[in-house]
């Protein structure tokens, strides 16, 4: 008991250090006040006696005019900076970030003084229930006579003492069950309805927020592990009414938000843990409650802010997953039913501003909520996967509004949501792998990704209109985007032809995926101008489908040639493999003139070993299936051919090179085609040579032998021209 006094004494002290403390700081603002008063008083019995200027040194008077102030026009003045949205937040923390760990150090204090108090057996289970609900009204009094001079930090006190009286009615019902549950519940709703009438009494923000976090804890706080859904959601119904109410009356947006946000969470558990009819009532009355809240600066004003816009948004769509997840679950039908209801919505709300004239942005915002959700009900009808199709079809909402808006959270909402639909994609396409005998084109996995990739254009077109109108400040996370979704759309069809030719042999699969890639590019390459694509990504797109020809040529081709030797293929499906060539001509004619792609000499030499391997890989394929009947005798076939035919081919190869080289004047063609020759003589040196008859060895060398007097022809010629353009340059500097 001793200590029990002794914390009291302490308390007692501090309280009077405090109470003088206080004191003090009062007299010392009153002083700065009247200060303040004084420093700003206008001086009007005071004269100024000004200085002839023919009196003033002329050094004096040239100071003076350097120091006297320009006015600036209101043309002119300098642009207040934009504040990030958070540094509100930030500089609320910076302020009160001590009180808040104050209260909430108070309260854990109490917590454990209460709890000492009780292990010594100093109080009953009673007398510990009041010592917390008076505590609790102690300190909202306190905050309560601080109100006036320090608001925040008296809303931040009656806060803490809200919460010591949600918990010490939540140790009553629970731990020492003083009450029954109907009595807890009673409790809690009055101090939830008291804190809203103080914060609106005392018109503070702070305190409403406090009240409603209150207010959507206490059913946690006197849960029995029940479920009583109908009495939950009809008490948060209730909450969200009075939410309403007090963002119509005070206009707190942040009110509105938490309130959204628990409310989501609640229902979203009550729709995985126990889905029924039921909840769908509450879905649509709380569809209902936030949609009024979004829309009451319309209704007031007619405008709509950004996060009115979001909030739009994801009431539309978090509703939609929830509602049609528990019509799925329990077999009902049409699940299209919600998502036309809700068209239906923001279709009225379309025709009333169709109606008003008014095509600005809140035209904008209702016509693509209503485009939107008749998508997803098209994507439903067809069984498509509902997580996938919402989100893809949210992200290019977002987007959507972020053009009209040029409000950047738009845009940072899409940079989050647009992972997640990767991701669910992703998820989507795994069920390639589970599932048989699925229909072309006509399958939900398929009409699932047709979804993504009809927003994935629809997300470039806006980017592409967007980037005409403001230039982005970064390129990198537009060039990522790009690239993405380039890419979704490529796998996207890849993998629904490679699922219904998976029964063909693996070389064919191979052969016709390789060949889809290339073609992709190809129409990309054809298409760039319209689709916006130009310096890193066209180059980067070139590269890679030089990449993709010379696998096709090489692997891809030789395993097409033995599959067509063992009986497997057909020789018509090798010609079908040869199509490479179409955009590998279109790639060759086209980069002749592209600068940007030869910025480096790199893109020489990869264009330039490209060409050697379809040329030399094709004649090759072409004559193994021309001469070969039986696969005994491919190892010799292979062999002759590289020996007697392959030399001849990089020789014309090479010489093409050099002549290019010549006429262009690009004397990287000439590195490469002497390299091209180098490796050729080398090869015949160390390998040919030794694998000829006598005929062919005599037939080898003669070809040789014309070569390097060729090359030697070639590169005398160079040096002269070189020589030539040197010489040149020194008599125009002498001139």
């Amino acid at each position: 008991m001793s200590g029990f006094l002794l914390t009291i004494l302490i308390i007692v002290i501090i309280f009077f250090i405090f109470s003088n403390l206080n004191n003090k700081i009062r007299r010392l603002e009153k002083e700065v006040h009247d200060l303040n008063l004084k420093i700003n008083q206008p001086q009007q019995n005071t004269v100024i006696h000004q200085q002839p200027v023919s009196d003033i040194p002329a050094e004096l008077h040239q100071t003076q005019e350097t120091i006297i102030p320009t006015t600036n026009t209101p043309d002119q003045l300098p642009l207040q900076p934009q504040k990030d949205w958070l540094e509100p937040v930030f500089d609320f923390l910076k302020q009160n970030i001590l009180t808040i760990i104050g209260i909430f150090t108070l309260v854990l204090g109490i917590g454990y003084f209460v709890k000492y108090a009780i292990d010594k057996n100093w109080i009953g289970e009673t007398a510990r229930a009041g010592i917390g609900l008076a505590v609790g009204a102690g300190i909202m009094l306190a905050g309560h006579f601080l109100r006036k001079n320090y608001a925040v930090f008296a809303s931040i006190i009656t806060g803490g003492g809200i919460a010591v009286l949600y918990f010490t009615t939540t140790i009553a019902f629970r731990e020492y069950h003083l009450f029954s549950q109907n009595t807890a519940f009673i409790i809690t709703t009055l101090v939830t309805v008291v804190f809203i009438a103080l914060a609106y009494y005392y018109k503070s923000e702070v305190l409403i927020i406090f009240a409603m976090l209150g207010g959507f804890s206490a059913p946690l706080m006197i849960s029995t592990g029940q479920s009583n859904y109908l009495f939950l959601f009809t008490y948060l119904t209730l909450l969200n009414v009075g939410m309403l109410t007090t963002a119509f009356l005070k206009h707190w947006k942040s009110v509105g938000w938490t309130s959204f946000v628990f409310t989501s969470i609640y229902l979203f558990f009550w729709t995985l843990r126990q889905p029924e009819l039921l909840s769908i009532v509450f879905y649509i009355i709380n569809y209902i409650i936030f949609y009024i809240f979004a829309l009451q600066d319309h209704i007031k004003r007619n405008i709509l802010s950004p996060w009115d816009t979001l909030m739009l948004v994801l009431i539309n769509f978090s509703s939609i997953i929830g509602l049609i997840y528990i019509f799925n679950t329990l077999s009902y039908e049409p699940v299209i039913i919600f998502p036309l209801l809700f068209a239906g919505v923001n279709a009225l709300l379309l025709l009333r501003e169709y109606g008003k004239k008014n095509f600005g942005y809140s035209y904008s915002i209702f016509a693509g909520l209503t485009i939107s959700l008749v998508t997803i009900a098209v994507a439903l009808q067809f069984k498509s996967h509902l997580i996938t199709s919402v989100w893809a079809v949210e992200a290019s909402l977002l987007l959507y509004i972020w053009k009209k808006s040029g409000h950047s959270i738009f845009k940072t909402c899409f940079y989050v949501l647009f992972p997640l639909v990767i991701i669910a994609q992703i998820l989507t396409w795994s069920e390639y792998l589970d599932k048989d005998n699925m229909g072309i084109v006509f399958n939900p996995v398929f009409l699932t990704s047709l979804v993504t990739v009809t927003t994935t254009v629809v997300n470039l077109f806006l980017l592409k209109n967007i980037n005409k109108i403001q230039k982005p400040e970064d390129g990198f996370f537009e060039n990522v985007f790009t690239i993405v979704s380039y890419s979704i759309i490529y796998i996207a069809l890849l993998l629904e032809i490679i699922y219904h030719i998976s029964d063909m042999p693996w070389p064919a699969v191979t052969s016709i995926g390789l060949l889809f890639s290339i073609y992709y590019i190809f129409v990309l390459l054809v298409l760039k101008r319209r689709l916006g694509i130009d310096g890193i990504i066209q180059t980067g797109l070139i590269y890679l489908l030089l990449i993709l020809i010379a696998l096709n040529a090489s692997f891809a081709a030789s395993a097409v040639v033995t599959a067509v030797l063992q009986k497997k293929l057909t020789s018509g499906f090798y010609m079908i493999h040869l199509l490479h060539w179409v955009p590998f001509t279109y790639v060759l004619w086209n980069t002749a003139s592209n600068t940007d792609f030869y910025k480096t000499k790199i893109s020489y030499w990869v264009i330039s070993v490209t060409l050697v391997i379809a040329v030399s890989c094709g004649f090759y394929h072409t004559y193994i299936l021309n001469s070969v009947n039986d696969t005994s005798l491919i190892y010799k076939t292979k062999e002759h051919f590289t020996i007697l035919y392959l030399p001849i081919i990089w020789t014309v190869l090479a010489s093409i090179f050099i002549y290019t080289s010549l006429k262009k004047n690009i004397p990287e063609y000439g590195r490469i085609g002497f390299v091209l020759t180098g490796i050729m003589v080398l090869k015949l040196y160390s390998y040919d040579v030794w694998q000829m008859d006598n005929i062919s060895r005599i037939t080898a060398f003669i070809i040789l032998g014309i070569i390097l007097l060729l090359s030697s022809f070639t590169f005398q010629r160079l040096k002269n021209i070189i020589k030539n353009m040197v010489d040149k340059k020194e008599d125009e500097k002498e001139g």
